[in-house]
């Protein structure tokens, strides 16, 4: 009967030399297959993808346009995320990308992929990524709703 392996048993549960594979703040729509091929790794078990897409409505309104800007740091602060979030998690590999620009309904806003050597991690990892990004990446986004009102949000 074999012995039940520990965590870090195997060389494919030790972190990879360089895990942040894509990161960046684009002016052209997403591609997912780009993300999700770039986290692609032999020792990761779990991949978790999330893809946000922008909406016809926002707190009860109707949303007719919206873009998105960001500060000349938005980069280097995606990258620390990124880095607190490998730091944390056993991730494999990370990729993430953010639209600025006009965007339409329906469009790719962000488009993030972890992937761990399990699915919890890379869940736990994903969500909290995300999370990190909406609250310390400074991109701010500009809706405008069909009564002509508009509101930036994040900025």
């Amino acid at each position: 009967m074999r012995a039940m392996a520990h965590k870090h048993d195997h060389p494919g549960e030790q972190g990879a030399a360089d895990p942040i594979r894509l990161l960046g703040i684009r002016d052209a729509p997403l591609s997912l297959d780009e993300v999700f091929t770039a986290v692609g790794d032999s020792s990761a078990g779990g991949t978790a993808l999330f893809v946000g897409t922008v909406r016809d409505h926002d707190g009860g309104a109707d949303v007719t346009r919206l873009g998105y800007s960001s500060h000349p740091t938005a980069e280097a602060e995606l990258r620390r995320v990124a880095e607190k979030t490998v730091a944390d998690f056993p991730v494999r590999a990370l990729a993430a990308v953010h639209r600025v620009g006009d965007l339409t309904i329906g469009d790719l806003a962000v488009v993030v992929a972890v992937s761990c050597p399990h699915r919890a991690e890379a869940f736990a990892a994903c969500h909290r990524f995300v999370d990190d990004l909406k609250r310390e990446v400074p991109i701010w986004k500009h809706q405008t709703f069909t009564d002509g009102s508009q509101e930036w949000v994040g900025a």
